[in-house]
């Protein structure tokens, strides 16, 4: 329970802060309201991101001590107050031409205005997004290093065309090429630009990280860890905030009040966090060797809803469920995999 002290702290005082706003608005009744409706969007916020957990943790555990502590305070801070508050005013600030302090106030006082102009921003929150999920589950499936294969033939099959240079960027610009006949003919320039973005983004992101991490001698080692810790930090936030779009215009579904959506989103961020540490100091990775797996083809399902989003409106429990699903497949692999291995090291030395 150690890993998420911190996390039932931070409930705490979002619950009650989430009270508080509540009561100034309408008493104890509408007080207790805002609590319950800030704990159904933690839940779900902690349901949704549990592949983003794993794909985290996957990371973390290559990143020095210094980073991980980071991670969990300041990363936080720009996982909650950054992507789920700030960068969607200023989403409706460029969309809409008003000023940040404008939108700010609309957001508090005219929470549907707010969330019309945000909802009205999905087709390229969800291009951008998308594509950046995409590429990194096409960086994992064409992955030709990787020895441990979890659906055999079909698998290998995938990693081999990693050979091929840059086949996932390839690959993402055929799929977002392909989605323009399917688009509104006002939409397809700006869905091809925050497409573009997203792949351009992961690939500067990864390929520093990339760079970073290569060398391996020399004085310089200690600085080449941090530098590359430093990047995956980077890679990190950016892929939680590929994560939270979603997330963050789905909750104006519950409720259209700002304040509640960012105290009932910051409990969940910060228990997928904890989460996310767990993972790492528990080495459950190692023991369950197909998690890691499971989570990378629930982001490839979840970044092709994001983009089939832009066309037909998929509920959130959707994504929850497939998620779950490939999770769950991958966790009763992880144990069959376990025992049958265990089972071959007692035969051979019987």
């Amino acid at each position: 329970m150690k890993h998420f002290r911190i996390s039932f702290i931070v409930s705490i005082i979002c619950f009650g802060l989430a009270f508080y706003w509540g009561y100034l608005d309408g008493g104890i009744k509408s007080g207790a309201s805002c609590v319950m409706i800030a704990l159904i969007l933690s839940v779900l916020e902690i349901s949704l991101s549990f592949d983003n957990a794993v794909v985290n943790a996957s990371i973390l555990k290559r990143m020095d001590e210094h980073w991980q502590r980071l991670f969990l305070t300041w990363g936080l801070l720009i996982a909650v107050f950054g992507m789920r508050l700030v960068f969607p005013v200023v989403i409706v600030e460029f969309a809409t031409g008003i000023d940040f302090v404008s939108v700010t106030q609309m957001a508090i006082k005219e929470p549907a205005v707010y969330a019309q102009h945000l909802t009205s921003a999905h087709i390229q929150i969800a291009a951008f997004g998308g594509m950046f999920l995409l590429m990194v589950f096409f960086g994992f499936l064409f992955n030709n290093e990787r020895e441990l294969v979890w659906l055999g033939y079909i698998e290998r099959k995938f990693s081999s065309f990693g050979k091929l240079e840059s086949i996932e960027v390839i690959c993402s610009l055929l799929i977002l090429l392909g989605m323009q006949r399917f688009l509104e003919p006002a939409d397809r320039l700006s869905v091809l630009y925050s497409g573009i973005a997203g792949i351009v983004l992961f690939v500067i992101v990864d390929s520093l990280a990339t760079l970073f991490e290569s060398e391996e001698e020399g004085e310089e080692v200690s600085n080449v860890i941090k530098r590359g810790s430093m990047m995956s930090f980077v890679y990190l936030e950016i892929l939680d905030a590929s994560f939270s779009f979603d997330g963050v215009i789905g909750a104006f579904a519950i409720t259209q009040d700002i304040v509640t959506i960012m105290l009932g989103l910051a409990v969940g961020a910060m228990f997928v966090r904890s989460l996310t540490v767990f993972l790492v100091r528990q080495g459950t990775l190692d023991q369950y060797v197909f998690l890691e797996h499971g989570a990378h083809y629930a982001i490839g399902a979840l970044a092709i809803i994001m983009l089939v989003s832009m066309r037909h409106e998929i509920p959130e429990v959707v994504t929850g469920v497939i998620g779950a699903v490939f999770i769950t497949l991958s966790i009763f692999s992880s144990v069959s995999y376990r025992r049958k291995h265990a089972s071959l090291e007692v035969v051979k030395h019987s």
